[in-house]
């Protein structure tokens, strides 16, 4: 990358309980002291955003996601294969810096920013809706309703209290999904669709989920006990609770789901469409400056 990138801070002021904008004049002084020629825009919806971002790659800045991953999938698909994302975690869960070893450290992200390397990464798509990370529905939809209307909840523990509270109220459902033309059925709790590991705050819900390997990844939750779920709910920062008899792993490009009842279907940590919902995988879609 040349010495001379300017970049388009596209901060959502309201991430994280303004976690950005508490953040944003460390980032201005730290990347003032790199060099890098930098404005910022503050955002007021997602049609705001991605026209920001439009423009901004247009005029030839680099566009740095600054908020939670919900952002980075909106920018993401708002700039395409023709443009440049930068990340600056500032949001509550932050998987896809996770995902990219982007530090959440203001300084060393801001590093990341001048010296990093760019890669070409797959994006996921719902209903024509960008993601980055996770599309997920069943249970999962009325965790993150949950999680997204607590206040007094900071960090990762309000993903803990969401499940909890959302198993009070649940009972199982009956999903239908179709991968890549093949049609599974099953009855419980969710179906996750995942373009890399991580939602949630750092659960690895999705393993063996790749950015680049041009496939999405599908965790079938199945029907158990709320107890049995919640005592095994813990596996999933380390990925064991694959090994459970209830859980159902599948690889495709495309597929299509369909339940007994309505859902939202969350992408990461965000309402993105409602069912029925049809996935799909587009390689090479973003390129992302990531660590060498």
């Amino acid at each position: 990358m040349s010495d001379d990138r300017r970049l388009a801070l596209i901060m959502n002021p309201a991430a994280a309980g303004g976690r950005a904008l508490r953040l944003l004049p460390r980032v201005q002084e730290e990347l003032a002291s790199l060099g890098l020629a930098h404005r910022v825009v503050e955002t007021r919806d997602i049609a705001h955003a991605s026209e920001a971002a439009r423009e901004a790659s247009t005029a030839g800045e680099i566009v740095v996601a600054m908020g939670g991953d919900g952002l980075v999938g909106t920018l993401a698909g708002a700039i395409g294969r023709e443009g440049t994302l930068g990340v600056i975690p500032a949001g509550r869960g932050n998987d896809f810096a996770r995902e990219l070893s982007i530090p959440e450290d203001v300084r060393a992200a801001c590093s990341v920013l001048a010296l990093g390397t760019v890669r070409e990464l797959d994006l996921g798509e719902a209903n024509g809706k960008p993601f980055a990370c996770i599309a997920s529905v069943g249970f999962d939809s009325d965790a993150n309703r949950i999680a997204n209307e607590a206040r007094l909840i900071r960090g990762n523990l309000v993903y803990l209290y969401a499940a909890v509270r959302a198993l009070a109220a649940w009972r199982p459902a009956r999903f239908t999904v179709t991968l890549d033309g093949a049609e599974h059925g099953f009855e419980g709790y969710t179906v996750v669709v995942a373009n890399s590991r991580f939602y949630g705050g750092g659960m690895q819900v999705a393993p063996a989920a790749n950015l680049t390997d041009g496939l999405l990844d599908l965790v079938f939750v199945g029907k158990n006990s709320k107890l049995r779920f919640l005592a095994n709910l813990p596996k999933v920062f380390s990925g064991k609770h694959l090994g459970l008899d209830y859980i159902e792993t599948h690889r495709g490009r495309e597929v299509e789901i369909r339940a007994d009842r309505p859902f939202d279907v969350y992408a990461d940590g965000d309402v993105l469409t409602e069912l029925p919902a049809t996935a799909r995988v587009i390689p090479g879609a973003m390129r992302v400056i990531a660590p060498r």
